[in-house]
């Protein structure tokens, strides 16, 4: 099929003319790709270069002066990342911390932020550990919907959404709290990680700004460390822009082309790692070796509400996890009898990855808070692959069956 040229020009937010209207299959592939002018090549060259020539002082001969700055891979992903989000513009970062740390960096000493409780181990790190140096506190919420309005100070500034968490896969309205935020004048950021654009798309539901580590689904073949923040709002692009340049944590170009590369087939990814993960999940909430399963994608899911309001066809993404009888030695040692699914941290790589959060992921979070947000010490997470679906299912029940049989004869 041969698309009208208009869908290859980009106006001046870096949005493809035309590419809003189509579907996201058409944008993941499409989005942020022009054809070369000179060579006519389909698909974007790396370009290197950390200077560009100028034909006089202060005129550089095209957009570019210096790489830090902006470079062509990173235009072309940014203009992506915003086209799959629904977004004017997307800035991109050297890692999905580094996201984060600048949208904190951009609040002014005395701020107040109100975070859910159970965040990525990274994000609460910098919270606990690093926003605090430049002045901005943050109280943290188990039930961000309903506690919101009466944690609002006058210094509040911003309020921190992951849904679903990390990793108890409980989810949040977005509607719900952006709209108490907004009779505020507070900004709501949501970390997508975990769902990805193809899933969810909170600024449709009243986010301010969505931030994802690129590192996970985005690129999907765990060979990038990339982060990404996307939003709308005219006030926001030039201040964080700033930001992206002075603190200067951005990503090389050919991270960007890989980045981008992944995202074309971001829909396919996603769309087959969620229905592993649903057929996973529904076999191990069948099994009388489990506790518990964390999935949005299961009816028994207390918000299952939420995600067939907020995800795509009401899917439930490609993580989950689950309370394994036997303690955190059936934990251990169930993520080392698994033969397909390896034992690694990170997530929504091609490859299915499995974990123990309280002494991996979230081992720098204290043991009261972490099992106050549901982390218990048996408590696994599994990222679910594109892998075939039987595989999957079968390799997680033989190393149920056998962790419980070994922790039982007292073999763990």
């Amino acid at each position: 099929m041969t698309f009208s040229p208009e869908l290859r020009v980009e106006n001046e937010h870096g949005v493809q003319n035309g590419i809003e209207s189509r579907g996201f299959a058409t944008k993941a592939v499409h989005a942020g790709s022009p054809h070369d002018p000179a060579t006519g090549a389909v698909i974007p060259t790396i370009s290197l270069s950390t200077t560009y020539a100028q034909t006089a002082v202060g005129s550089p001969v095209g957009l570019y002066e210096y790489s830090r700055s902006s470079n062509p891979n990173r235009d072309n992903f940014e203009t992506a990342v915003a086209a799959l989000e629904g977004a004017r513009y997307a800035l991109a970062f050297s890692s999905g911390s580094a996201a984060t740390a600048t949208i904190l960096q951009s609040l002014a000493s005395g701020s107040h932020v109100i975070s859910v409780s159970d965040v990525y181990g990274g994000t609460h790190r910098y919270f606990t550990k690093v926003a605090t140096a430049h002045g901005v506190r943050v109280t943290f919420s188990g039930s961000i919907e309903v506690d919101v309005r009466s944690l609002i100070e006058p210094a509040t500034k911003l309020i921190w959404i992951e849904t679903p968490s990390n990793p108890t896969l409980s989810l949040v309205d977005i509607k719900a709290v952006a709209d108490v935020a907004h009779e505020f004048g507070i900004r709501v950021v949501v970390d997508n990680t975990f769902l990805s654009p193809y899933v969810q798309n909170p600024l449709k539901h009243g986010a301010d700004i969505v931030v994802h580590s690129v590192t996970k689904y985005i690129n999907g073949h765990s060979d990038v460390l990339m982060g990404v923040a996307a939003f709308s709002d005219e006030d926001l692009i030039d201040h964080l822009r700033f930001l992206q340049n002075a603190i200067g944590a951005v990503p090389s170009p050919f991270d960007c082309w890989l980045a981008h590369r992944g995202l074309k087939t971001l829909h396919l990814r996603a769309r087959a790692a969620s229905q592993n993960a649903q057929a996973v999940a529904e076999a191990l909430e069948a099994s009388q070796h489990v506790i518990a399963v964390n999935y949005p994608g299961l009816n028994s899911h207390a918000q299952r509400y939420v995600a067939v309001k907020q995800h795509r066809k009401g899917l439930g993404g490609g993580m989950l996890s689950f309370r394994i009888k036997g303690g955190a030695k059936a934990a251990h040692k169930f993520c080392q009898l698994t033969e397909i699914f390896t034992l690694a941290e990170s997530l929504g790589g091609v490859e299915s990855l499995c974990e123990v959060p309280s002494s991996m992921t979230h081992a720098g979070i204290p043991q009261i808070e972490r099992e106050a947000a549901g982390v218990h010490d048996d408590l696994v997470r599994l990222s679910c692959g594109i892998e075939d679906l039987d595989d999957l299912v079968g390799d997680v029940l033989q190393a149920v069956e056998r962790t419980v049989a070994l922790v039982e004869a007292g073999n763990a």
